[in-house]
């Protein structure tokens, strides 16, 4: 859920690290506690969205279930479903067109009913089971997984189980310049940071500056909670370098602000069918390379963090003397929207942040799409931000 790694460098850490922090989490549904009910002869689960989703997108999808149970003894259980070739899939039935003209009269963010978000699980009675008439296809459910996982219904409260979309990750367009798959926001630029630091670790005969790799979790919720970026733990991380490196007596405070940061996330990519949205002149173009972002926030720059003109310089050099192809863009027209990253959390701290990352069309979809281009030049412009 949370990752911070370092590579420890010959300077003293009191004159700064150079630091990349991703977020991991994408938006997906999790199981409510207690989530297996049986409705008109089939077994279904009910779902809590997570993040920000536009529901509909959701409906009639193959979906896989991925995730932890404990059982009563405390032993975990990994639970993956519908990654195999062979294995089953699920999904949330939607109401046909036919029989729609009451639900069709809403607006988009309410003609889906998130407590409707139930997903089909089953549909088999157990003929043995004793259970009451309208619950043997529950009872089924609940006997299958006890034969594979050895776990009972009540488990559920003490597990982590989340439905995400089952469609596989392929190259997009005639062309294959452009790469659809879920959870690009944010795993492509956590990857490319992972990637980054292991690559300039290698290339370099000597690591000057020390650098940091941070994959954070809870970004999508607010960054809330222990495995999230405002938790304690990078503060800890650093005081665990403090310790290693024999550098005991340096303020981590002091680490901060000499300390500087690419806040690692995507952005949204200007979509050629909804161009209105955008502020073409400040607006990130699919193939034009990675886009850094002065600011975020909505409005008036409301929970935003932004970056200073001096550090917009320093990043930017970066890029130009290792010809990394950027563009310098804008989430999208004032007013239309916003949206925010891990960069004030890390600006907060003291540290120079920008935020950098790959553009994206259909940004929290269950499909989104990216330019294998701009992956390309999101990893090497992470690498030639550590190298620095």
């Amino acid at each position: 859920k949370s990752l911070y790694v370092a590579v420890i460098g010959s300077e003293e850490l009191v004159k700064g690290v150079n630091i990349v922090g991703a977020h991991i989490d994408s938006p997906r549904l999790d199981l409510k506690p207690m989530p297996l009910i049986e409705k008109s002869g089939a077994a279904l689960f009910k779902t809590q969205y997570y993040g920000g989703i536009k529901k509909y997108q959701w409906m009639s999808i193959p979906l896989a279930l991925y995730g932890v149970m404990y059982n009563k003894n405390g032993e975990k259980i990994k639970v993956a479903i519908g990654e195999n070739d062979d294995d089953p899939e699920f999904t949330i039935a939607d109401l046909l067109p036919h029989l729609a003209k009451d639900q069709m009269k809403g607006n988009a963010n309410e003609f889906i009913d998130p407590e409707k978000m139930s997903v089909l699980v089953g549909s088999l009675k157990d003929k043995e089971a004793e259970a009451k008439e309208n619950e043997k296809v529950k009872s089924n459910i609940l006997k299958i997984l006890n034969e594979k996982y050895g776990v009972e219904e009540i488990d559920f409260a003490r597990s982590e189980l989340s439905f995400v979309p089952a469609f596989k990750t392929k190259f997009i367009g005639l062309d294959r310049g452009l790469i659809g798959g879920y959870g690009q926001d944010d795993r492509v630029c956590a990857y490319a940071t992972i990637r980054a630091i292991i690559d300039a670790a290698d290339e370099l005969d000597n690591v000057n500056k020390t650098m940091i790799a941070m994959i954070v979790d809870k970004e999508e919720i607010g960054s809330t909670g222990t495995t999230s970026m405002n938790s304690r733990a990078f503060d800890m991380f650093i005081n665990k370098l403090i310790e290693k490196t024999n550098s005991m007596g340096v303020d981590k405070l002091e680490v901060y602000y000499n300390s500087k940061v690419l806040s690692a996330d995507v952005t949204a990519g200007v979509s050629p069918e909804y161009e209105e949205v955008s502020d073409i002149q400040n607006g990130s173009i699919l193939g034009c390379g990675i886009s850094i972002e002065k600011y975020t926030g909505s409005g008036g720059k409301y929970n935003a963090s932004d970056a200073n003109a001096s550090y917009m310089s320093k990043v930017m050099g970066i890029f130009d003397r290792n010809s990394i192809m950027y563009q310098v863009g804008t989430l999208g027209k004032i007013g239309k929207g916003g949206g925010g990253t891990i960069a004030y959390i890390l600006a907060d701290k003291g540290c120079e942040v920008v935020d950098c990352g790959t553009p994206v069309l259909a940004m929290h979809s269950p499909y989104e799409v990216t330019s294998k281009y701009d992956v390309y030049m999101t990893y090497l412009a992470y690498k030639a931000f550590y190298k620095e």
